[in-house]
């Protein structure tokens, strides 16, 4: 048995309800899935809790999720024969996916879990969610860096998609990509003359870096990732 199924298959194979009372569940919205009223015959996921009638039908994976501000000078990688790898100096991270790596030089917001969908979900290209910096150049910015980084630069072989970038001083930006590519923001402003000296990523998807410090981090309970898959997938 496959360990995604159709919700009417959960009903029938694991609650066993008939197929007719099944749909009919459905149809009337009675069934809960992760605290919302659902009336299709959506695809369920091991970590989806089930409810009918204040009966717990499929309990669910319980998932950690953390927000985590990244220090400036930690590799974000699991690798321990890297002295200043995340888990050398996180072990409580050793199990989590991340979500968008952030390169040694730079700062900022990971988000960490053990839901390696919603990991991929959020850093991979192809899903485009938004991802926010502030970055800090050692130059003036002109309006040709500002429109030229908005456009696309190629870089790697590759043209950078159209992305929004706001000046916050005469030589700091808010940048918000929806892609992830190796070092592009560094690389975008090389490409026009500029060096980065601080990279802060403050944003990913619907999630902040907030009141965090370097080094901090906080839990987030699974009701609140509910709440923000239930909007997206609305």
């Amino acid at each position: 048995m496959s360990f995604r199924n159709k919700l009417k298959y959960v009903l029938v194979h694991r609650a066993n309800f008939t197929n007719e009372k099944a749909q009919e569940l459905i149809n009337s919205g009675d069934i809960i899935v992760n605290g919302s009223s659902v009336n299709k015959n959506i695809l369920i996921e091991p970590e989806d809790e089930i409810i009918f009638s204040e009966t717990i039908l499929q309990k669910g994976i319980q998932h950690q999720y953390i927000l985590f501000y990244k220090p400036k000078g930690i590799e974000t990688t699991h690798n321990k024969a890297i002295e200043n790898s995340l888990v050398n100096h996180f072990p409580a991270f050793e199990n989590l996916f991340f979500a968008g790596r952030l390169d040694k030089d730079s700062e900022g917001l990971l988000f960490l879990t053990t839901n390696g969908k919603l990991a991929n979900n959020l850093a991979h290209p192809i899903h485009k969610k938004e991802k926010e910096y502030i970055v800090s150049v050692d130059e003036i910015i002109d309006h040709h860096f500002k429109t030229s980084m908005e456009n696309g630069i190629v870089i790697m072989g590759q043209k950078t998609a159209p992305c929004i970038v706001n000046l916050l001083s005469e030589s700091t930006f808010k940048i918000i990509l929806n892609e992830g590519k190796n070092r592009q923001i560094r690389r975008m402003c090389h490409k026009l003359g500029y060096k980065v000296v601080q990279l802060k990523r403050i944003k990913i998807a619907d999630f902040s870096l907030e009141e965090l410090k370097p080094g901090e981090w906080k839990s987030i309970a699974p009701p609140v990732i509910n709440t923000i898959n239930n909007q997206q997938n609305n």
